[in-house]
């Protein structure tokens, strides 16, 4: 059986959650964004285990991040074709947002057990979706679904994604020298990103890249419809 998953990956602000979400819609799927179940485990574990980390001489473990994940547990459940974050049976999709976790999130990403954690649940939650599922991400179709019928790797400049971030939180009023420092920012994540050990950001061999500086919000979602009707019809 084909698998039934397009696999959207990009780096930070290139649009793949809201991408995401819309074709999901359109194709009538359902959608999973994977970076919410990161920050899921990583307000988990603000919340848990204290606000301590790399640097403040009693880091969290890996071992111990799992287990709470595991425990509280941290989970996604499906509601209205939507795959929302839940920890210990509370809906933190809101939570999630917050600055704290925004901060520390990149650090608990990195460690290769709790990627191994979250890809088993991404696995799982596809397969129990026959219909279809948009994953978005960073490795999914490079390390989560390698097999996955259509790949899409968004990218934009750093200049535009800076735009849209500033947009997204309200901001922007600076002029261009709030959006150089963005941009600046954006491309120091993806440095990091790209020049990790564990599942580095890149598009996979078989991905089709789109580069979304100067398109629309809707013209990217239909060309990822498109691709989809073609390559996984019905």
């Amino acid at each position: 059986m084909t698998l039934r998953v397009i696999a959207i990956d990009g780096p930070a602000a290139s649009g793949k959650s809201s991408t995401a979400s819309l074709v999901a819609r359109r194709l009538g799927w359902a959608h999973l964004d994977s970076g919410a179940l990161y920050r899921a485990i990583t307000l988990g574990a603000l919340d848990n285990l204290g606000e301590r980390g790399a640097g403040s001489g009693s880091p969290w473990s890996a071992q111990q991040i799992v287990a709470l994940a595991e425990g509280l547990p941290v989970r996604l459940v499906l509601v209205d074709d939507v795959f929302r974050p839940e920890v210990a049976g509370v809906d933190v999709a809101q939570a999630i947002r917050s600055e704290r976790v925004t901060q520390r999130v990149s650090e608990i990403a990195a460690i290769p057990e709790v990627r191994h954690w979250v890809n088993v649940q991404q696995r799982e939650a596809v397969q129990a979706h026959s219909r279809g599922v948009v994953v978005d991400g960073r490795d999914i179709g490079t390390v989560v679904f390698p097999d996955a019928p259509l790949k899409v790797f968004l990218t934009a400049s750093p200049e535009e994604r800076a735009r849209r971030r500033l947009a997204e939180r309200g901001g922007g009023g600076g002029g261009e020298a709030e959006v150089r420092r963005e941009a600046e920012l954006l491309a120091a994540r993806d440095r990091a990103d790209s020049t990790r050990a564990v599942a580095p950001l890149k598009a996979a061999a078989d991905a089709v890249v789109l580069d979304t500086t100067r398109l629309s919000l809707e013209q990217q979602v239909q060309a990822v419809v498109a691709l989809a009707r073609t390559r996984l019809p019905g």
